[in-house]
């Protein structure tokens, strides 16, 4: 596939090219929104070979080193799961023209709210090249067109996904575009496309999202980073809770649902925090903790944990340590410092639990299991845009039916209004 993409257009013309391909991708059937997914599928997996090595000059160019070496980096298994993720994106329903209610009123006017596509969707994301996928997928599913602006450590890898994608026959030209990540001045012209920009999705750091947040005058939803939390309640199976939390820090410590603090509960701190410390270290953790966990673990071991740490988005082989008296005091640490992503109690007590479910303010809230588990594929979604920690239109896994707005439909017989 020797399609490349034409580097000539400027900004704005990739947003003319966007609007106009809009209202052609929202007439795309269920059928051929589907075709289109399994064929992109089968597109991504025939060209491993040339994504691997776009994304090799990538890792060359970048210098990145550590856990955000790791969010940049291509494999052929996550290459694989990118056209897996497709396939489950093709067969999910459809949400476009989905009738959400319909009713009579007593003039016989018939009323109905049905789905629609959102437009143009914008994102602006960092160094994870699986998004490109992940949005395209989603977009593509809901009738919508994208603009794409990714991060220019990214930019050989979004580059050439974005030319298999959009050349696989049946998309229209200018539903998935992708602008020049080499100068910000992209990323102004993005967040002030007025008429061209539906909604605007920033996806990353606290930095960037804050920025785009300040900056944007086009409509924005956050996807949140994630300073997540897991409480380990006095009540809790120890087993289970160092299983929760060396998978929930370890097993992709660079993305956003991976925990960065861990709160124990006063009654069992000095039976819990020598061996979760210990398991920590092992696995490659630095561990910061307050001077109640610095004497329980041992201070030789644990790190002093400053003011500015339980804010802090590690997003790194990094986790700080609180000893809290109780639930009361978990439930207020996390709504204090949390950036209301997905925090997680490991408990017994079913009270408990319920109790930390109903009242941290967060997104997503787990019992017994790890905060890795909050993403759009783990909860059958397919794929996500990214997980939203605010409160209008879309909160949690940012999937199909947040890509969507509603029109209303109303059928009349000759009526007038008197």
């Amino acid at each position: 596939m020797a399609t490349t993409l034409n580097n000539a257009l400027s900004t704005q013309e990739r947003l003319f090219r966007a609007r106009d391909a809009a209202s052609r991708t929202a007439q795309l059937s269920t059928a051929e929104k589907n075709s289109l997914l399994e064929n992109m599928a089968q597109a991504i997996e025939s060209e491993q070979k040339s994504i691997l090595s776009a994304n090799q000059a990538d890792l060359d160019e970048s210098g990145i080193e550590g856990a955000l070496r790791d969010r940049l980096l291509l494999t052929p298994q996550r290459i694989a799961e990118m056209a897996q993720m497709l396939l489950d994106v093709a067969k999910l329903a459809d949400p476009v023209g989905e009738i959400l209610k319909e009713w009579t009123r007593p003039n016989g006017l018939r009323i109905r709210k049905v789905r629609v596509p959102m437009g143009v969707i914008g994102i602006i994301y960092e160094s994870r090249p699986n998004v490109t996928v992940d949005t395209v997928a989603l977009a593509i599913k809901t009738g919508n067109a994208i603009v794409l602006r990714g991060g220019k450590e990214a930019a050989h890898s979004n580059r050439r996904l974005v030319e298999i994608l959009s050349s696989v026959p049946g998309v229209p030209q200018g539903a998935i575009e992708l602008l020049d990540s080499s100068t910000r001045a992209s990323v102004q012209e993005l967040i002030q496309a007025r008429g061209f920009i539906d909604v605007l999705i920033p996806r990353g750091g606290q930095p960037l999202i804050d920025f785009v947040i300040e900056n944007a005058t086009v409509p924005v939803i956050e996807t949140g980073a994630g300073n997540c939390h897991i409480f380990v309640d006095e009540s809790a199976d120890l087993d289970m809770a160092d299983a929760i939390v060396i998978n929930a820090k370890t097993q992709r410590p660079s993305v956003c649902n991976a925990a960065e603090k861990l709160l124990v509960h006063q009654r069992i701190a000095a039976a819990y925090l020598p061996r979760i410390v210990k398991k920590l270290l092992e696995s490659g953790v630095e561990v910061r903790g307050d001077e109640q966990a610095r004497a329980l673990a041992g201070s030789e071991k644990v790190c002093p944990a400053e003011a500015k740490d339980w804010p802090e988005e590690y997003l790194r082989l990094c986790m700080a340590i609180k000893v809290v008296p109780g639930l009361d005091g978990a439930i207020a640490h996390i709504n204090q410092y949390s950036t209301k992503h997905s925090e997680a109690i490991v408990t017994s007590d079913e009270a408990h639990a319920r109790q930390f479910m109903r009242l941290v303010d967060s997104a997503a809230v787990l019992w017994n299991a790890s905060t890795r588990f909050v993403d759009g594929g783990e909860f059958g979604f397919g794929a996500e845009i990214g997980i939203s920690n605010q409160k209008l239109h879309c909160r949690g896994p940012f999937v199909l039916e947040e890509l969507t707005s509603t029109k209303y439909e109303i059928t009349g017989t000759g009526q007038v209004r008197g």
